[in-house]
């Protein structure tokens, strides 16, 4: 390891530009989608998840428009640390300084109506004595089209305005109809003359996780440019390949050092854990870049996108929509028109999802004037915590932590020895902690099979729900180092195909579906030992009551 590469510094939780720059932490280079953004156009709306740079892409937009240039050039910082010169310093920008008035509503604490109006009221303040203005009237829109008017005559330079986080409040008040109706309010007497003083302004970029069609600031400023799913702009938050395996590949090779990997394994790993989402039709894979440089820092590969605020704002919002099966929505496709969500149909969950980086874009296909998207769980690190996250909601945390961990025990025992006896029967133990209330009100195989394969996804486990076949689709694949398990689960008031009605299923009947529709034989060829595995469910004792399996 040289001396360089030890020096190098990961921006975990830095979202300032300049810091990042002086305190020598380590940048993939942004700056030519900016000076693309900044030349090609003026009024921007992006949206991302959290966590994938925007407060930092807004940070670094502020610097350029404030004319610091020598944050852009080479230089050597305090501690002696190299930053390379950036692209747009390379570039024909003229560095003016304009007035840059940045409204930041990414406080997680901003729950109530008056925060919010502090917040903006406080924001308009701080600019309005930096340009010697004495609001005479209290209405946000007017103070702002007088703050606009002012800087421009001062500064002889158009405004930029940047706002970031804009919908973090409404997420958060979502079903609260009368505090998002406030919230909307509020937004449209501060950013809705916009539009109209197009004058005074160079730029303008609003960033957020969702875009709501039918909200009033939108509808008023129907000149933004929504770059959220342009492909040209796909690397514009977030760390793509490309700028892994080149900028970022000694500290790839570090990683697999302390992790006993070679680079390549390493990569590998990484990709993954974090990789897969992809922000347009392009489908450029891009890596979260929250996880990634924590992942450098603590030289170790874990789940960090998920944190307990995360799970609990999960939790909340999934409380509001209808019901979601985690087994359903890989592989579900929308149109286009799904994504742009009229405010009142905020309960449509997979949209939301999307926006908010639980899912992302497996492939694309145009039909007449409509894109229809094919969509998934974006890697690992997600699919876990998504997982995770949906069993505390169905189970409302009553169905004892202690059972789950020992059910990921038996988990673990299982993918270390391959016997599959003692998994099952703490399978049968973890159904029996389940409240009578949850079993109780979903009397049928859906509600099991849905329950374990949530179970099993949170544990990090390679499984597959209604795996296809050509004569079918099996309930559940478990696809594990030392072999191949191929599930069919039974729930005994159904009549197995063939029988005569009344007749309950058994184990053997499962056995047998799994058998006569083929669902072992993809497998086949796979190498590792495949075996079939016959499940059945009770009403009255809600659990397994017969299990049973054999080779394929």
């Amino acid at each position: 390891m040289d001396k360089t590469t030890a020096k190098r510094k990961y921006p975990v939780g830095i979202q300032s530009f300049e810091s990042l720059r002086k305190d020598g932490y380590v940048y993939v280079d942004k700056t030519p989608l900016i000076y693309k953004m900044i030349t090609e156009g003026k009024p921007y709306f992006l949206s991302r998840p959290r966590r994938f740079g925007k407060s930092l892409l807004v940070s670094t937009l502020a610097a350029v428009f404030e004319g610091r240039r020598d944050l852009f050039e080479a230089f050597t910082t305090e501690q002696g640390i190299e930053q390379p010169q950036l692209f747009i310093a390379q570039t024909d920008w003229p560095w003016h300084k304009h007035p840059v008035i940045r409204f930041d509503f990414s406080a997680g604490d901003l729950r109530d109506i008056e925060q919010l109006d502090l917040l903006i009221d406080q924001t308009l303040n701080v600019y309005e004595q930096q340009y010697g203005i004495t609001p005479e009237v209290s209405a946000p829109n007017i103070r702002m089209i007088h703050l606009l008017r002012k800087a421009h005559r001062q500064t002889g330079r158009r405004c930029v305005v940047l706002v970031d986080e804009y919908d973090n409040f409404i997420l958060h008040a979502l079903g609260d109809a009368e505090k998002v109706s406030q919230a909307i309010h509020r937004f449209q007497d501060v950013f809705g003359p916009l539009k109209a003083e197009d004058e005074h302004l160079q730029f303008v970029l609003i960033t957020g996780i969702s875009k709501f069609s039918q909200m009033s600031i939108f509808s008023k400023l129907n000149n933004l440019q929504n770059i959220s799913m342009q492909p040209a702009y796909d690397t514009l938050c977030g760390i793509s390949e490309e700028e892994l395996t080149t900028v970022l590949h000694p500290d790839i090779e570090m990683l697999g050092q302390a992790n006993g990997l070679s680079y390549d394994e390493q990569l590998a790993e990484l990709k993954t854990m974090y990789d897969g989402y992809h922000f347009s039709e392009g489908k450029t894979d891009m890596y979260n870049p929250f996880s990634l440089v924590i992942a450098f820092s603590s030289q170790k590969i874990d789940s960090y996108w998920f944190d307990r605020g995360t799970s609990s704002s999960l939790i909340e919002m999934l409380s509001k929509m209808p019901p979601i099966d985690i087994a359903e929505i890989e592989g579900v496709r929308l149109p286009s028109t799904e994504f742009d969500l009229p405010l009142e149909n905020f309960d449509a969950p997979l949209p939301v999802l999307f926006q908010n980086g639980y899912l992302t874009i497996k492939d694309c296909q145009r039909i007449g004037q409509l894109y229809i998207y094919t969509l998934g769980m974006p890697n690992t690190e997600v699919r876990m915590g998504f997982a995770e996250c949906l069993y505390r909601h169905v189970a409302k945390e009553t169905a004892g932590r202690s059972m789950k961990s020992a059910m990921l025990s038996a988990y673990n025992d299982f993918l270390l020895s391959g016997e599959l006896p003692p998994f099952l029967e703490a399978l049968k133990a973890f159904y029996a902690s389940v409240p009578y209330h949850l079993t109780a009100d979903n009397q049928n195989e859906h509600f099991y099979h849905a329950l374990l394969y949530t179970l099993l996804t949170s544990f990090g486990a390679d499984v597959r729900a209604e795996d296809p076949s050509a004569k079918g689709r099996a309930d559940l694949t478990l696809l594990m180092p030392h072999g191949i398990y191929v599930m069919e689960l039974k729930y005994d008031r159904q009549t197995p195909p063939g029988k005569p009605d009344g007749t309950a299923s058994t184990a053997d009947d499962a056995l047998r579906q799994i058998e006569e529709r083929g669902y072992a034989q993809k497998y086949m060829q796979d190498g590792r030992p495949v075996t079939m595995v016959g499940i059945v469910f009770a009403p009255e004792e809600r659990n397994i009551t017969q299990w049973k399996a054999t080779t394929a």
